[in-house]
């Protein structure tokens, strides 16, 4: 057979064969939420050619579960009471963020303490709120003065001015880091390295040089004499400086992640970071890394304050009061709360605790047991029920130095800057003998000693010689 030959083939379709790629266009248009799930499951879905059904069911199984606040906010426990004009606005107002703050649905018990007074927007925690959440760490329910903490040392009978004179030489009050800076402990330097949030140049370096720092606000160098002793006691109240809120940060950053997938209806200020995850696990252990290193910056203060006045200390402990305690599978935030239960304090010396008031009050000297209505938790000082600048406001018929005379005196009190700060001054707390009277109302520890006040270090108005102040002024006398 002579020309051309040719060969018919079926035309067979291979429409059913033609698989189209999936993006994440696709998932929205199916209804899904974006998210950081996306990527793996696009990965799988077009690996394995995953359509229809199949496809549908891998993805149910994939996208993480919404969690949403509860509707009706969980009862809390209110261990606190107006009994002036004033007193009933501060306290109405820490119940409204309260009932906004116990529909986050990690949590599963609340309760408020005489010394409570809101911060920030509605919902979001107030000082003197003790929240505990289910297997959630909450970043913001902490605050970036992470462990702020109060220790003691008692110097045995010894001139209180001495001691005051000595700290001073050797504390540091205000902005920033010290030149002078303390030995480092090589063992807390490699956990901080073999952590994840705080292995860098930055956290390592905060932690340094802000070591035996105390800040500024109500943070304090205070001596007293002991009631029950007459020794002479040193008290320091600061957190973790710089360190601490360098954490901070980086937890709420990595909790909003979480929260924009699990639970975007929760408002930011209490994004959680789940205790299941690996995230969850690193922040809690770098949160122990930063209580070591706040328990060690008092540390370094109290054992250099012994060693200029040439003594051994008789007594020392310390206690956290802004922090977050874990028993079992709860989480325990409390934002300026002391805790009485020994199971939240591992170095507990024979269940004691400090509170302090204001500089001319008494530190006191307390123990006690959880119940019901305080969840393990004592306050942590008298409060506020005004902000700074609203006192500050009310002292405007006064000179600073009449408030300042009128309001210490008696007491050796001194200001780190130079600057007396009135919005420290004892006006500027709720009053004492009423927060120790609602301690005792509602079963919130009991008083086993006082340290009676001689003296008190702050950090003072530090900003009037910030850099940036001292520039504006000198442009402005140039000018002139």
């Amino acid at each position: 057979m002579t020309g051309k030959v040719t060969f018919e083939f079926p035309v067979i379709s291979t429409l059913n064969f033609i698989v189209m790629k999936i993006t994440g266009k696709t998932l929205i248009e199916m209804g899904y939420r974006p998210g950081k799930w996306f990527k793996e499951a696009l990965i799988h879905a077009n690996a394995e050619g995953l359509q229809g059904t199949a496809l549908k069911t891998y993805l149910d199984n994939m996208q993480p579960e919404i969690i949403d606040p509860f509707e009706i906010p969980l009862d809390f426990h209110k261990n606190i009471k107006a009994e002036t004009e004033l007193e009933t606005s501060n306290v109405n107002a820490v119940f409204r963020t309260m009932e906004v703050l116990m529909k986050t649905p990690t949590l599963v018990n609340g309760a408020v303490m005489p010394d409570a007074c809101p911060t920030g927007a509605p919902g979001q925690i107030p000082v003197g709120g003790v929240v505990a959440a289910k297997n959630a760490i909450h970043p913001a329910m902490h605050s970036a003065d992470i462990c702020c903490s109060v220790m003691m040392t008692s110097f045995g009978f010894i001139d209180p001015k001495r001691v005051l004179d000595a700290a001073h030489s050797i504390t540091h009050f205000g902005g920033g880091g010290r030149r002078d800076v303390f030995d480092f402990p090589v063992e807390l330097e490699n956990k901080i390295k073999g952590n994840d949030f705080l292995n860098t140049e930055r956290g390592l370096s905060l932690a340094k040089t802000h070591l035996g720092t105390q800040g500024d606000g109500n943070h304090f160098l205070f001596i007293g004499i002991s009631e029950q002793t007459g020794e002479t006691v040193m008290v320091t109240h600061h957190g973790s400086r710089g360190f601490g809120a360098y954490l901070y940060k980086k937890g709420m950053a990595v909790a909003e992640g979480f929260r924009k997938i699990i639970s975007p209806a929760t408002l930011p200020k209490n994004a959680w970071i789940p205790y299941s995850e690996k995230e969850g696990k690193e922040y809690w252990d770098a949160l122990q890394i930063i209580r070591e290193w706040t328990k060690l910056n008092h540390a370094v203060l109290h054992q250099a304050t012994c060693d200029g006045v040439g003594v051994e200390p008789t007594l020392r402990f310390w206690n956290e009061h802004n922090f977050v305690f874990k028993d079992g599978d709860l989480f325990y935030h409390a934002k300026g709360a002391t805790p009485l239960d020994d199971k939240f304090v591992p170095d507990s010396y024979d269940g004691l605790r400090l509170i302090p008031l204001n500089m001319s009050e008494p530190v006191l000297v307390v123990r006690g047991e959880t119940t019901e209505n305080n969840l393990g938790f004592a306050p942590h000082g008298a409060g506020r029920n005004v902000s700074r600048s609203a006192h500050i406001r009310s002292k405007g018929d006064k000179t600073v130095a009449e408030v300042l005379a009128e309001e210490t005196k008696g007491l050796d009190i001194r200001f780190f800057s130079g600057h007396p700060d009135i919005s420290e001054l004892p006006s500027a707390y709720k009053d004492a003998n009423a927060v120790q009277a609602q301690m005792e109302e509602f079963g919130l520890g009991e008083v086993v000693d006082r340290i009676m006040p001689y003296g008190c270090i702050m950090a003072g108005d530090w900003q009037i010689d910030a850099p940036w102040r001292k520039r504006k002024r000198q442009k402005k006398d140039a000018n002139s």
